[in-house]
């Protein structure tokens, strides 16, 4: 469990040795309102079409990434990473303004 702006997050997440890379599924953040106790699927493939949320299109276009599966012990409002790139998943750092995201022509296969 860690702490993030006050608030602790439980976060479970597959570990692998993962070949692929993670596609700029957007280039901007996802404003979400979320539920304490409930657990979210961020996607971190950048494949699903329910972004910012897993959708299990990784099985198939990335089979080596898996989702971070998140719960907060109370209600928040949060920006979530649509560009994948994050150091602080599943949470927005601002990675997304940066030129080599923003000048990307990349698109998710799906």
């Amino acid at each position: 469990m860690r702490s993030l702006q006050g608030l602790k997050v439980t976060v479970w997440r597959a570990y692998s040795t993962a070949k692929s890379a993670p596609v700029i599924a957007a280039k901007h953040p996802f404003k979400v309102q979320l539920k304490s106790g409930k657990l979210y699927p961020w996607c971190s493939c950048g494949h699903s079409k329910k972004q910012p949320f897993c959708d299990g299109s990784h099985r198939k276009a990335a089979p080596d990434l898996a989702p971070l599966r998140f719960t907060l012990t109370e209600d928040k409002e949060a920006w979530l990473c649509g560009c994948k790139q994050t150091k602080t998943p599943p949470y927005c750092d601002g990675t997304h303004k940066q030129s080599y995201v923003q000048e990307c022509t990349q698109e998710p296969n799906q």
